[in-house]
């Protein structure tokens, strides 16, 4: 299958699918870097660009975000009703995350990823450049929890200031070289910032919607003529597996967050570095 058309699928194609779904589903929202794993996994091991054209195997990885962003807004959907105006409830103390507060989060890496995306698309996303950024990502995780406060001064989402969330969004402009990860990113940003490594999760959590989804829409658009109903199987088996496997791993990574801290992150993703390197030297 080397057209830019997708003809009927067989089997192994559609486990590629399930696989690269569930890789995208357990990495994406996790410190770890997606694009480190997906490198690994799909150009290195399955190399789906052999089996479809490379626009159907780039289409392709952009849909299956889109289920894991749905995970995200189910997991948090009592936080995005509140975001749309569309609940009173508040805090004991009368706060609540604004919408407001989540589109300052936004704009720094917003700007940045406009201005420059040609010349990250050209100079950034290769292996070599993917392993440093996954060092330099684990080096800052280091870095947050051995030089964050003694004692956050954020418990949760709803006490975060604009200050925290600005800087929260200059955090996340890191992000932007492939493989340094943006929850890596906005998390150590977060804790750094005096949150808890809770209340950071949140905030990256949230962020992430409409960051995913405006990055997914804008790249489905210009790949548009490589979606065809054959390819519909293969996409759809990729959706949902990014989606149950995301649902999962958000759920767990939020209960365990502020036990294990981000060290252990920072370790795996320094010997994912270590793989990547010996795998394609």
């Amino acid at each position: 299958m080397v057209s830019g058309k997708v003809s009927k699928l067989n089997l192994w194609e559609l486990v590629v699918a399930i696989i690269l779904g569930l890789v995208e589903g357990l990495t994406e929202f996790a410190p770890v870097s997606s694009t480190g794993h997906m490198i690994i996994v799909d150009d290195i091991l399955l190399k789906s660009k052999e089996l479809f054209s490379p626009e159907v195997a780039n289409t392709f990885k952009v849909c299956i975000q889109l289920g894991s962003i749905l995970a995200v807004v189910i997991v948090m959907k009592d936080r995005f009703i509140d975001l749309l105006g569309l609940s009173r409830e508040t805090d004991e103390e009368g706060n609540r995350l604004k919408l407001t507060q989540v589109i300052v989060g936004l704009l720094p890496a917003g700007v940045l990823g406009f201005l420059f995306e040609d010349y990250i698309d050209e100079y950034l996303f290769s292996v070599n450049t993917v392993i440093i950024a996954l060092v330099a990502g684990a080096i800052l995780l280091l870095v947050a929890d051995w030089f964050r406060p003694a004692r956050p001064k954020v418990e949760t989402v709803d006490q975060i200031t604009y200050k925290q969330a600005i800087g929260i969004g200059l955090f996340q402009c890191l992000s932007l070289w492939p493989g340094f990860s943006r929850s890596g990113s906005t998390i150590s940003g977060g804790v750094l910032l005096g949150l808890s490594h809770r209340a950071a999760s949140d905030f990256t959590f949230i962020m992430a919607v409409p960051i995913m989804l405006g990055a997914s829409t804008i790249s489905l658009i210009k790949n548009w003529d490589s979606f065809t109903l054959d390819a519909l199987p293969f996409f759809i088996a990729g959706f949902v597996s990014a989606f149950i496997f995301a649902l999962l791993s958000i759920r767990f990574f939020l209960k365990l967050i502020n036990k294990i801290k981000l060290v252990p992150f920072a370790i795996y993703r320094i010997v994912l570095a270590v793989i990547l390197y010996l795998i394609v030297s």
